[in-house]
Parts: C-alpha cells; structure tokens; sequence
C-alpha cells in the first residue's frame, strides 16, 4: 500500500512539473514567434501614415517590379482591383497608382483596406505619400470610387531585391462601433 502511494505522489509530482512546462512553453510562443519574425522579415507592420514627397536621385539604372495585389474580406460586398498588376520603376521616382472599388450594395458602406508589403524587409525602403488606406472609406449605394496611391522606392534599397508585393484587402466597417 506504502508503495501504491509513493508512486501516486510521484506521477502527481511529474504531472505539475509537465503542467508547468506546457504553461511557460505557451507563455513563451509570442515572443519567440515576434524574434523569428524579426529574422526572417515577415509580419512587419506596415506604417499607415503619410510621407512628405522628398527629394531623392532617382537610379534609373535599376528596375524594381511593383506588383499589385487586391483582396476583399468574404463578407466585403465590394469590387476592388488595381489600375494595373505590375509596373516596372525606378527607385527615388515618385509613381501614381489607381485603385478602384465599388460598393456592391444599394445601402452605404464602410470599408477599411489592410496594406501589407512584401517581402517584409523592403517595407522600410517603400514609402507612401497618397493612399486611401490611410482612412476609412465612406462608399454611397452602388459608389464607384477611384483611389490613387502615390509612393516612392529609396534607392537605399537592397540590391537583392527585384520585386516588391503592394498587397490591399478590404474589411467591411459599416457595423463595427469603432467608426
């Protein structure tokens, strides 16, 4: 019976230490996920706040793509695409970009469009001056809008990288209390 017991405290004893451990393992997971995002470039925020137009030397030895990619939320009653899928520039130029959506709807709607850049580490080179990203957008029933961005590539950009990935997706924002 003595016996019994002693491996009863035991197991209890391994399973508190296996308890504990699975605790601080799932404590840990975010700030090891934020360092290996860190490294490897990815899940960088993107700055949603307006750049003054600067003065750079454009290298118009070098193209860089700028490809465009558009995405609505499931639930996002728009149509969205961008003037063009890709062009080719050169880094220090400002470039005008059109976006157009329309509001699917015969009531108005709010949306909110996410930008996202990839690959993540060329996020600090590509700045925004225009973009409607920057505020809710207000559409009236069937609205059709054009929405330019207007943005620049520093030349101080790697030469590593060939192509960066301006990517939008709409969220839905009529019923959201936050508006």
């Amino acid at each position: 019976m003595n016996d019994l017991k002693q491996r009863n405290i035991t197991l209890a004893k391994k399973l508190v230490i296996v308890a504990l451990l699975m605790f601080g393992f799932g404590y840990a997971l975010v700030p090891i996920y934020d360092v290996l995002c860190d490294i490897t470039g990815q899940n960088i925020k993107v700055q949603e706040s307006a750049s003054g137009e600067e003065a750079m030397v454009v290298d118009e030895n070098r193209d860089i793509t700028v490809e465009f990619v558009t995405s609505i939320n499931e639930s996002t009653p728009l149509q969205f695409r961008a003037e063009k899928r890709s062009m080719k520039i050169h880094p220090g130029q400002y470039y005008t970009v059109n976006f157009y959506a329309k509001n699917n709807l015969p009531v108005q709607l709010k949306a909110q469009a996410i930008p996202s850049i990839t690959p993540g580490l060329a996020e600090e080179f590509f700045k925004k001056i225009q973009c409607f990203c920057f505020e809710l957008q207000t559409f009236a029933p069937h609205e059709e809008k054009t929405m330019p961005v207007r943005f620049v590539v520093n030349p101080k950009l790697p030469e590593r990288y060939k192509t960066i990935t301006l990517s939008y997706t709409f969220f839905d924002r009529t019923n959201n209390t936050e508006n």
